[in-house]
C-alpha cells in the first residue's frame, strides 16, 4: 500500500499523474490529507472512481486514541495514540502563555536505554513513518480543538535513530499547502547521537536543537546513558560548537537533576568549561519518579542552578506540567502494556 501522508507535495503530485490524473489532484488530495481526514470518502471534490483507486492503493491509518489524560492543575493533555499495527504511542499537549505546544514521539519504544527514562524499559519495537509523526500533531489539535504552534520532537524515542522519517515529517508539517509551523517553532532532541547532530548542522536547518546531557563527565554520563559509550561527551561537545558555528543557533542542554549523581558543584563548574565560547542554555529538569529506577530527584536544583549563572551559564528550571497525569514519557504507555500482560495472563 501507497503511504501518500508520507508524500511531499511534488511526490503525491508525480504519483497522481502516474494515474493519469491533472496536476492539480495532487494538491487536492495534499491538502485533504493535512485536514486530518480519516477515509478517502471524506476527499469530497475528487470523482468517484478516484477515490475507490486511493482507497484500493493507498493506506490512510489514523490513530486512534486509547487514552487521554487532561490536568486538572494545568490543563495539560496527555494522548495515548492506538496505531494501525496495535502498538501505541504517546504525545501530550502543553498550554503555555506563548501558544500551545505538542510533544511527540518518533519512534515505538526506545533502544537508548538511558537508565531514568521509562520511555526505554520495554526497548525498541519500530521506527515511526512521518506520516505516523505528523498525525500526531493533527489529530492532537483536531480532537483537543485548540491550535498547535509549536513541536517538541521529546516524546517516546531518539529522533535521530529514525532521522530520514524525522527529516521528511520536518518537511511536510513545515509545507505552506499542510500545517506550515514554522523551524523555528520546532524543537528536536537528542541524547547524543553525533553523526545524526552533524548532519543536521550540514542541512543548516533553524530549528533548536536541545541535546540531552545530564552530565558533562564521561564517567557518569556513561553510568546512566549508554549512548556515551559510543560518542563520549567530548565528541558530544565538540560536535555541539561545529553546530552553533554552522547555523549560529544557541543549543538547549536538558539536564535531569539527579540526586547525588550529577548535581553537584564541581559538575556545574565543568559544564560552564564546556560551553565557554557557545552561547547555550541549561533547563534543569526535575526529575520524575520512575518505580523501575533507583534514581531520585535531586534537592540541589537551586543551588545547582546560581552555581552555573555564576558563570554567566542562562540556566532555568522546566516548568512541571501534568504532575497528575502520568505526564512523563513513556508512563502511560508503559501502564497500558502491563495491563495488557495482566488480561493475557488472567485468561
Amino acid at each position: 500500500m501507497i503511504d501518500l501522508k508520507s508524500m511531499s507535495l511534488p511526490e503525491v503530485t508525480e504519483w497522481m499523474r502516474g494515474l493519469g490524473q491533472p496536476a492539480f489532484r495532487g494538491k487536492q488530495v495534499f491538502t485533504w490529507l493535512h485536514r486530518g481526514v480519516r477515509s478517502f470518502e471524506e476527499m469530497t471534490n475528487l470523482p468517484k472512481d478516484l477515490r475507490e483507486t486511493l482507497k484500493e492503493t493507498c493506506l490512510l491509518a489514523p490513530p486512534v486514541v486509547a487514552r487521554k489524560q487532561e490536568s486538572r492543575l494545568d490543563g495539560t493533555i496527555k494522548y495515548l495514540w492506538e496505531l494501525s499495527d496495535g502498538n501505541c504511542i504517546e504525545s501530550v499537549l502543553m498550554r503555555y502563555h506563548h501558544g500551545n505546544t505538542v510533544c511527540i514521539s518518533s519512534q515505538v519504544g526506545c533502544r537508548m536505554g538511558c537508565a531514568f527514562c521509562a520511555s526505554t524499559i520495554a526497548g525498541k519495537v519500530r521506527n515511526l513513518t512521518p506520516a505516523e509523526m505528523l498525525d500526531q500533531v493533527l489529530f492532537t489539535q483536531l480532537d483537543s480543538g485548540l491550535p498547535v504552534s509549536n513541536i517538541v520532537l521529546m516524546g517516546i524515542g531518539e529522533p535521530l535513530d529514525n532521522l530520514d522519517a524525522v527529516l521528511k515529517f520536518l518537511e511536510l508539517v513545515n509545507s505552506p499547502d499542510g500545517m506550515n509551523i514554522g523551524m523555528r517553532h520546532i524543537s528536536l532532541s537528542t541524547c547524543g547521537l553525533v553523526p545524526g547532530i552533524r548532519r543536521l548542522a550540514d542541512l543548516e536547518l533553524q530549528l533548536t536543537l536541545s541535546v540531552s546531557l545530564h552530565a558533562p563527565d564521561s564517567a557518569t554520563r556513561s553510568r546512566i546513558m549508554p549512548v556515551n559509550r559510543a560518542y563520549d561527551v567530548e565528541e558530544l561537545f565538540a560536535a555541539c560548537h561545529d553546530y552553533f558555528q554552522k547555523t549560529g543557533r544557541r543549543i538547549s542542554f536538558e539536564y535531569a537533576m539527579i540526586d547525588g549523581v550529577n548535581d553537584s558543584d564541581q559538575q556545574a563548574d565543568l559544564i560552564a568549561r564546556k560551553l565557554r565560547g557557545m552561547p547555550g542554555h541549561v533547563n534543569l529538569i526535575p526529575l520524575n519518579d520512575v518505580v523501575e529506577s533507583p534514581f531520585k530527584p535531586s534537592r540541589r536544583i537551586a543551588a545547582f542552578q546560581k552555581r552555573l549563572e555564576s558563570h554567566g551559564i542562562t540556566a532555568t528550571v522546566r516548568r512541571s506540567l501534568g504532575g497528575d497525569i502520568d505526564a512523563s514519557c513513556g508512563q502511560l504507555r508503559r501502564k497500558a502494556m502491563e495491563e495488557a500482560q495482566k488480561g493475557e495472563d488472567s485468561q
